[in-house]
């Protein structure tokens, strides 16, 4: 498990945001993610290319998700 900071993509409201599970709910209370966990990313600037993060991902494009 890897700790997740504000900035990342784990606690972006765009991480998963096409498709809500427990897992994303999870990363959000506990602030910590499995390596190995890919979701897609949601940002209207970059949902055309469909890119598969990583919860430590980033860019500059980060909007804080809602609290679980």
């Amino acid at each position: 498990m890897q700790a997740i900071h504000n900035g990342q993509c784990g606690v972006c409201g765009h991480f998963g945001e096409r498709h809500k599970s427990d897992v994303l709910v999870t990363i959000l209370s506990t602030k910590k993610a499995d390596e190995g966990f890919i979701d897609e990313c949601g940002h209207p600037k970059h949902a055309p290319l469909h890119l598969k993060v990583t919860a430590i991902s980033g860019c500059d494009g980060f909007v804080p998700a809602a609290q679980a």
